[in-house]
């Protein structure tokens, strides 16, 4: 009797976690979607090889009320690198392909100096290659008007290398791009043949497919934008406007694909389980950073632009579009997805603090959440205030120069002026010996009309980098202006 009443009261707690943890989600999305604009979002949560939570919030497509459900189906824009990261890996294992291999090994009519790249180097985009995009439409992402991939190709050859191989980093399609025809080279099938017969069958994905705004993809949620500046006018208040863009069929791998949150969570499952690779030792090779010429670790792991390599809790993943992210934290069995169809709404900022409703030590283990977190109690203005505090009850916190950046300007894309102010304010207290604290203060100093402020951020900007052309041509608008 004993043991059934302890069952019960098991089940019980279990239960009353679990609504806990729902509520929890709840809040943050709520929120998120009331200070982002966000029509709707898609969230599954991956726990010990289990999707523990899958839900859908709002509204697929605004013109026709058609509320988000479990089977509307999101652009993955750049996610879709993780599943072209993996087919790489699987023909790694396989023996076809050989990651620091050049890519002339399996690619003919390369440039010469294109010859030595490696395939690690497309794969952590330390290659130096040219943007294929710059050779595409612009506004829609179509071809374009050298009209055929075989043109494209050509001209794109002609264009000189960013920097030599190795050397820098620089996030670009056309890396790839190269990918998927080394896919297709090496296996003599089309890469969406590959892809479904050893990912999506495999992982049993029952939502997931190439397309973009020209395919007629059933439960498809249209993406959107908001937009201050329309046919050629400024607007008094940003309007929510369709997006419509295209991802020429060739060059899909780095970011054709559509899936729901649960698809994605399922493959998630598949790859940590061992479906989607035989070798044991693949995926760690796979979520390891590669290596610049200097020997320093890259940015990227392979395949996956996320890659947060802290004390605890680890986490690789990856965004696409400004608008769905991906996170996996291997040690702690754990995978956060949010898609949303909002370009522009950066779930990223967010992901960890839906992480932290599961694992609570998360929050504090990424500086940026738990920055986020408590300056959304105690307000914006307070940061340097705050994380002075910090710094002197835990030194291992380190904000890091870019991600805050990153994260300013985001809010800025949200008419979050005043926070992203007081995160710009910070990163000049954080990193003082950096012209580009200055350079990003000044601007937010001058966009809120703090012109004699702006002055001096942007004098301190060019006295640290003398050739901050773009801080010269601003401080003199400013100073013609105030003449």
């Amino acid at each position: 009797m004993k043991m059934y009443f302890l069952i019960i009261s098991l089940l019980i707690s279990v239960s009353s976690f679990a609504q806990n943890v729902n509520a929890d989600v709840d809040e943050i999305i709520n929120r998120e979607m009331k200070t982002r604009r966000i029509p709707g979002v898609q969230v599954a949560i991956v726990q010990n090889g289990t999707i523990v939570l899958s839900k859908s919030y709002g509204f697929s497509n605004i013109q026709d009320n058609i509320p988000v459900t479990n089977t509307t189906i999101f652009p993955l824009n750049s996610n879709t690198k993780i599943f072209t990261g993996v087919a790489i890996m699987q023909l790694v294992e396989q023996g076809k392909i050989k990651l620091n291999a050049p890519i002339s090994t399996y690619l003919n009519d390369l440039p010469v100096e294109w010859q030595k790249i490696t395939v690690d180097q497309l794969l952590t985009h330390i290659s130096g290659l040219p943007e294929i995009l710059e050779l595409f439409d612009p506004v829609t992402g179509n071809i374009g008007p050298l009209r055929t991939e075989k043109a494209i190709w050509e001209k794109l050859k002609t264009i000189p290398l960013d920097f030599r191989k190795g050397e820098q980093f620089r996030y670009n399609q056309t890396n790839y791009y190269l990918l998927g025809k080394i896919i297709e080279r090496v296996t003599d099938l089309p890469f969406a043949v590959f892809f479904e017969e050893n990912q999506f069958k495999t992982a049993r994905l029952k939502h997931t497919l190439f397309g973009d705004s020209r395919d007629v993809i059933p439960h498809y949620a249209p993406s959107y934008s908001y937009r201050s500046f329309f046919d050629g006018k400024n607007l008094n208040e940003s309007q929510l406007t369709n997006n419509y863009y295209e991802f020429p069929d060739f060059s899909r791998t780095s970011g054709g694909l559509n899936s729901t949150a649960e698809d994605v969570g399922n493959w998630i499952i598949a790859l940590q389980n061992g479906q989607l690779f035989q070798k044991s030792g693949t995926l760690n090779l796979m979520w390891s950073p590669g290596q610049f010429n200097n020997g320093n670790p890259t940015d990227w792991v392979r395949g996956w632009g996320i890659a947060k390599f802290r004390k605890k809790h680890k986490a690789v993943g990856m965004s696409g579009g400004n608008r769905s992210v991906v996170l996996v934290y291997p040690d702690d069995h754990l995978a956060v997805i949010v898609l949303t169809n909002l370009g522009g709404s950066a779930p990223e900022d967010f992901i960890e603090e839906i992480a932290g409703c599961y694992i609570p030590d998360i929050i504090k283990a990424d500086p940026l959440t738990y920055l986020r977190k408590n300056l959304q109690k105690i307000g914006f203005e307070n940061a340097v205030d705050f994380v002075k505090k910090e710094k002197k009850q835990n030194p291992d916190f380190n904000p890091k120069e870019l991600e805050l950046n990153n994260w300013a300007y985001r809010m800025l894309t949200t008419n979050q002026e005043k926070e992203a102010l007081g995160v710009f304010k910070l990163n000049v207290y954080l990193f003082p010996d950096s012209w580009n604290v200055y350079d990003s203060y000044g601007e937010v100093l001058l966009k809120t009309g703090d012109k004699n402020e702006a002055i001096k951020m942007y004098k301190k900007s060019l006295q640290l980098n003398p050739a901050n052309d773009n801080g010269k041509k601003v401080l003199e608008q400013i100073q013609n202006t105030k003449n």
